[in-house]
Parts: structure tokens; sequence; C-alpha cells
């Protein structure tokens, strides 16, 4: 029986892939590389320190991951200043989970500070959630179950009791891997390229409600 449920952050919560690449982009440009958008789409879902590092591997960049992640983290918090809002359905999604007595937790690759940053410029403050867990609290990233393992753990539940909502194929594969069941979101991705999930909707407006109703 389901009693809760996991939330990623980007793409599920709030809709910042298009400005955390954009602020990877300037950075890179700072030091005098250009890249390209879909650089950074095989590396969506697994973390900053992937996110940047893969690109750079991928022009043989030779990246210092903690200067050039806190940089571009300083020019994300720029970028999304009043341009941020929860996605469709978040706000009352969280409720019916509420309804039902579900406890709720936030998971997500992201360093806290950019965790901070979005709940604070969609304003949904991190209490509403009973857990968080960040990229920094876990050492494994995305595809490894790790984040969604500890996050059931902090609220003292087990992964298959656990529905994990997400948005990317990495994600997908983490949550299948912790022995969750899974509702992906196609804002990121093709309901083909989801296809591993549990259930797929377009946003959490959509959601089925026997996504949490098991």
């Amino acid at each position: 029986m389901i009693k809760g449920v996991i939330f990623d952050m980007d793409g599920v919560i709030v809709d910042s892939e298009r400005f955390i690449c954009e602020a990877g982009i300037k950075m890179f440009a700072e030091h005098g590389l250009t890249v390209k958008p879909e650089d950074f789409i095989p590396f969506i879902g697994a973390g900053e320190n992937r996110y940047l590092g893969g690109v750079a591997e991928k022009y043989e960049f030779p990246i210092d991951i903690e200067r050039d992640k806190a940089r571009t983290y300083e020019i994300y918090a720029e970028i999304i200043k009043g341009k941020l809002e929860p996605l469709s359905g978040v706000i009352d999604f969280i409720e019916r989970c509420r309804n039902r007595g579900l406890k709720l937790s936030l998971a997500t690759s992201a360093d806290k500070v950019k965790m901070l940053a979005n709940l604070r410029e969609i304003g949904i403050p991190p209490e509403t959630f009973d857990a968080t867990v960040n990229g920094l609290d876990v050492k494994k990233k995305k595809p490894d179950p790790e984040i969604f393992l500890t996050a059931a753990k902090n609220m003292n539940l087990s992964c298959s009791e656990c529905l994990v909502v997400e948005d990317a194929v990495n994600g997908v594969e983490a949550a299948k891997a912790a022995g969750a069941r899974c509702l992906a979101l196609t804002t990121s991705f093709t309901p083909e390229e989801l296809g591993e999930a549990d259930w797929i909707a377009p946003t959490l407006a959509e959601a089925p409600e026997e996504a949490i109703s098991w």
C-alpha cells in the first residue's frame, strides 16, 4: 500500500532545465568555450557535477567542478529571478497526497543551493515536505537508486511503499532500481523514452488517481 510520494524537482515541481542549461553555457563561455544546449541532454537528471562534467568531457575541457559549478549556480540564481512558477498541477497534487495521509519527500540531484533557490522562487517552502534530499546528501547519482532509497528512509518508509514522480530517463531507471513505483511526466522526454515507468502523464495536473491509490 502506498504510504509516501517522492518528487524529483526539475521537470516535476518546476521547469528550470532551460535556465540551468543557459547558466552552464554562460559559465563555459566565460572560459572561452562554446557549447550547445543539446550537449547537456544526455546528462539531465544526473546532478550538476555530471551535467557540467559530461559536457566538459565532450570538449576535453579541464573543468574545476566545484569552482565552475558554484559559478554556474551564481549565474542561475540571477537568471531565474521572477521567472519560475510551479508546473501545472503541482499544488493540487501535493494537496491530494496530503489529503490521503501520504508522506512527501523532495529528492533532487541538484545541490542544496539550487533546490532552495527554486523553492523560494515558486513559493513552496521546504517545510512542505517531510524530508528533502539533495545531490550533496548522496554519493551516487541517478540512475543509481541511492537518492530515492535515502528519501524513503528519511520518511521511515521503504521504497516499495513509495511512488516516485520523475521526468528523466535516468530518474525512472533509478526509481525502478530502488523498488518504487514510478509516475513519469513528459516534460523533458517522450513517453517512449520513459516507457519503464508505471504511469505516464503530461504533467501532475493529468496524473491518474491510481498512481496514489494503490
